[in-house]
């Protein structure tokens, strides 16, 4: 578990308010402020307060928390912040707020005045769902729940992908090349805005003077540019530092470019990078990665734990990756970065309590762990053999004999849909299915097609109980195809 009195401002708070914690972040240009949640879903906020950024309506300073009524009861599920620094917090409900230093519209208000308490950001965000937020110095992005991005705020070089260098006062939808694509996430540099798409790939704009685009060139980006130097690749996470940025792929391969003064790259020199390189081939398989827009460190965990930083760590230029002896990637910014804020909104919530089948549903489609891909309909599923084995006749003979599939990383389905698929691999998992009718006829194919008995009974059920006077005939016809038992009480014409 993370010991959040690693970071000094936490160190005068009582045992009893250290356990109340349940998500937390420490910001500002000297990590000088903190917000942190409770269990309770109560938000509270201490520090310097730059730029009135703990949102208590006041410019006051204060080493006591404060409570910020107005946010408490609400979910926090996505939290990012600025240089000045501005804040923008997501909830659960998708709500998006904002406070503090508003000097070039970052709070998307249409306004340049100051934020000191948090407002709810609504222009042209009416009717979205933000899921996650991301700020840069003096810009903010966010993402909706349907894939798409806004940005808003300062645009010298183009980080608000407008197409122009004029500034953004409201949030306005970040198009172009992103026009018809779903993103899946977003990060910020100081003055460049990345972000990746369904299938994994990636899209830079704004500030390129370093390459932290990637792009291959150090030309300012006005709209959203692939990177051509991860074509082929599949990225699942991607961080921004000061000016450099990482990438993480499906396979747990590492990836940098962009600024590299203090070795941020890891590539075991300063030479900056136009383009993505790999690093730490050599090692395992990555799991995650870490970055933060105000400083020039990096830090990546592996697959069996390890926890390695480079960079700027404590005044020195680390080049290469240094193996620490730290637990998560958060300690590193902790004890090593300048100034030593949180790279992330750190959750305090942690896996030592959960039981055998939790843990299961949880690493359920996790690359972190998985060594085995599905690939349905051009999407991956992240699986592991020996569940598989464990759960399922089929399985265990395609994994115990001489089949091809046995010796394969991927293997390609295309006799079933990927909801269908992906719903039968997550029954295995957690031992329940989640399907509409009209799907559950598909898995029904799939237990008949690999002799899950309980799971044929189980689509029975979901099928019986959602027999409507509109769905009844291809409902019961496909029963009768696969042999299910579906009762004569539950049809329509016999209720």
């Amino acid at each position: 578990m993370v010991d959040v009195t690693k970071w000094p401002l936490f160190s005068l708070m009582e045992g009893e308010e250290l356990s109340s914690i349940r998500q937390a972040c420490v910001f500002g240009t000297s990590a000088n402020e903190v917000i942190y949640i409770t269990h309770n879903d109560d938000v509270f906020v201490f520090g310097l307060n730059c730029s009135n950024c703990l949102g208590t309506g006041d410019s006051q300073s204060t080493i006591l928390p404060k409570k910020l009524d107005f946010l408490s009861g609400r979910k926090v599920v996505s939290l990012s912040y600025g240089s000045g620094p501005h804040i923008l917090l997501a909830t659960e409900e998708g709500e998006l707020f904002a406070w503090g230093h508003n000097g070039y519209s970052q709070l998307g208000n249409g306004t340049t005045n100051q934020g000191v308490a948090p407002v709810l950001v609504s222009a042209s965000l009416l009717n979205k769902r933000v899921t996650e937020v991301a700020c840069g110095s003096h810009h903010s992005l966010a993402l909706t729940n349907t894939g798409e991005v806004y940005a808003w705020g300062y645009n010298n070089c183009g980080q608000v992908g407008s197409g122009s260098t004029a500034n953004q006062p409201t949030p306005r939808r970040v198009s172009n090349c992103l026009q018809n694509k779903v993103v899946v996430s977003i990060t910020c540099g100081q003055t460049s805005s990345l972000a990746v798409v369904e299938n994994g790939e990636v899209y830079g704009w704004g500030y390129n003077g370093n390459g932290q685009l990637g792009l291959g060139n150090n030309g300012n980006q006005l709209t959203p540019c692939r990177l051509v130097g991860l074509q082929g690749l599949c990225v699942l996470q991607i961080v921004s530092g000061y000016a450099h940025s990482l990438a993480l792929t499906d396979e747990g391969l590492l990836y940098a470019w962009g600024t590299n003064t203090y070795g941020q790259l890891g590539t075991g020199n300063k030479s900056n990078q136009l383009s993505p390189v790999q690093i730490m081939a050599e090692k395992e398989r990555i799991v995650e990665i870490a970055a933060c827009h105000s400083t020039h460190t990096s830090a990546a965990k592996t697959q069996s734990g390890q926890v390695y930083m480079w960079g700027q760590c404590r005044g020195q230029s680390i080049v290469l990756p240094f193996l620490t002896h730290f637990s998560c990637t958060d300690d590193v910014f902790a004890c090593f970065a300048t100034p030593s804020v949180m790279w992330r909104l750190l959750s305090m919530e942690h896996d030592d309590f959960l039981t055998v089948s939790q843990s299961l549903k949880k690493e359920f489609d996790s690359p972190e762990t998985a060594d085995l891909k599905f690939s349905v309909d051009g999407k991956y599923i992240h699986v592991h053999k020996a569940v598989l084995k464990i759960r399922c006749e089929h399985f265990r003979s395609m994994f115990q004999s001489h089949w091809n599939e046995d010796m394969k990383e991927v293997i390609e389905i295309d006799q079933f849909t990927y909801p269908v698929y992906r719903s039968f691999l997550e029954f295995l998992y957690t031992d329940n299915i989640d399907l509409p009718p009209e799907d559950a006829i598909g898995l029904l194919d799939l237990a008949t097609s690999y002799c899950e008995n309980r799971l044929k009974r189980l689509c029975q059920h979901i099928i019986k109980r959602g027999i409507t006077i509109e769905n009844a005939f291809s409902l019961l016809a496909a029963a009768v195809r696969y042999d299910a038992e579906v009762s004569p009480a539950s049809t329509p014409s016999n209720r």
